[in-house]
């Protein structure tokens, strides 16, 4: 304004400008990289191969193949670019304001000394970047699934089981083969081990090292395999045992061939076993002890089976079935737990009223977004038929 008598500062623009991109952290990352022991930040995005098929939380909103997050040991960020209608420019002081500082000059001489001294432009930035964390968080199994193959009861029937034991896969060969993998993946490191946990994700090494994701009707088959062994030899899944006594218990009688490779018995083990808060360790070459934890097995157990019995509305079982399939595929004492309060919200759908269906992430994502399913898409298209019905009704009301 006019009547305003401050001094005023010498301005100028550098030509061409810099390139700077500016970067707003969360306060909790900000402590983090402040703090003695800061860790090592990852910019990660999915492999290239695999970026025109991914369609997972971090991308949905925006229906955009390519994006980019940033990631701690344990924590993942989106990375979001925020369009601003007021640019931020970088300036660098003059040259008088930094000799003088040198100088260290104090009092009104260097006050008055700073205000006159020309800054320089030298970066405009019209947007900031931003990071932010979406309600659903994040997850390595989506990718895992996409990156390795699956282990189907094709492969298993094949003769594929009898390629591979724990001891022809040397460790810090499984721990380079389980890395690479957990490169190509967004997500922390800590997320990823919890997806390979979760997946049941396991490697084999012969002829060479290959990742497998064993499918739904896979898990619950060796799942039943791994309690009617344990039945039978009394091995109380609930307490403390040898994981080498509960692999002998699914093997033949005779001592034959492996019914699934021990790798894949030991992911499910892994998959249920108590964590202390943690998810079991992916880099883990052979169990040795091991526990299940009741709550988390009795959930597992109704997911796979779910999944496995019902992967979609065409296939749906009654849910009175399912729930006595669900507690046979238990032991005994934990039959009582079985509820469909276990299970996740909107894991499953219902195509009539006493039926029960695997919700797939294309369902969870339109109930989401209030959209309608195949299923509520079916069950209206059935009444819709039925006009006739409501025809007549509506004759009657009107007499």
């Amino acid at each position: 304004m006019s009547t305003q008598s401050a001094s005023s500062i010498p301005f100028t623009y550098r030509f061409p400008q810099q390139a700077f991109k500016l970067l707003e952290l969360p306060p909790e990352l900000a402590d983090l990289l402040s703090s003695q022991d800061a860790p090592i930040l990852e910019l990660k995005s999915p492999s290239p191969s695999n970026t025109a098929n991914d369609t997972t939380e971090t991308d949905t909103d925006t229906n955009t193949p390519a994006y980019l997050n940033l990631c701690t040991p344990t924590q993942t960020y989106r990375v979001r670019q925020v369009q601003s209608s007021n640019s931020l420019h970088l300036l660098t002081p003059g040259r008088g304001a930094i000799q003088k500082r040198d100088s260290r000059i104090v009092g009104e001489q260097a006050a008055e000394t700073n205000n006159n001294d020309p800054v320089t432009s030298i970066a405009k930035c019209g947007s900031t970047l931003e990071l932010d964390t979406p309600v659903a968080g994040f997850s390595a199994a989506p990718f895992l699934k996409r990156r390795m193959r699956v282990y189907s009861r094709e492969n298993i029937d094949t003769g594929s089981r009898t390629t591979t034991l724990p001891e022809d896969l040397d460790p810090s060969a499984r721990r380079d083969a389980i890395e690479r993998v957990f490169d190509d993946i967004p997500v922390s490191r800590r997320q990823c081990e919890a997806g390979w946990v979760d997946a049941c994700a396991f490697l084999l090494g012969a002829p060479s090292v290959t990742g497998w994701v064993p499918s739904a009707q896979v898990k619950l088959a060796v799942w039943k395999r791994l309690l009617e062994g344990s039945v039978l030899h009394g091995i109380d899944l609930g307490k403390q045992f040898l994981v080498r006594d509960l692999w002998r218990s699914v093997l033949d009688e005779d001592g034959g061939d492996e019914p699934f490779p021990r790798p894949l018995f030991e992911a499910v083990v892994r998959r249920v076993c108590e964590s202390g808060g943690q998810k079991g360790n992916a880099f883990e070459s052979e169990m040795k002890w091991a526990s299940i934890d009741k709550s988390i097995c009795v959930q597992w157990v109704g997911e796979t089976g779910l999944e496995a019995e019902a992967p979609t509305a065409g296939s749906a079982v009654d849910q009175t079935a399912y729930l006595n399939a669900w507690k046979d595929h238990l032991p005994e004492t934990w039959r009582g737990d079985v509820s469909l309060s276990k299970l996740p919200e909107n894991y499953y759908l219902h195509p009539e009223p006493k039926t029960i269906c695997f919700a797939t992430e294309t369902d969870r994502q339109k109930v989401k977004k209030n959209l309608p399913t195949d299923t509520s898409a079916a069950v209206a298209a059935k009444k819709s038929r039925n006009w006739h019905e409501l025809f007549k009704n509506q004759k009657r009301q009107k007499r």
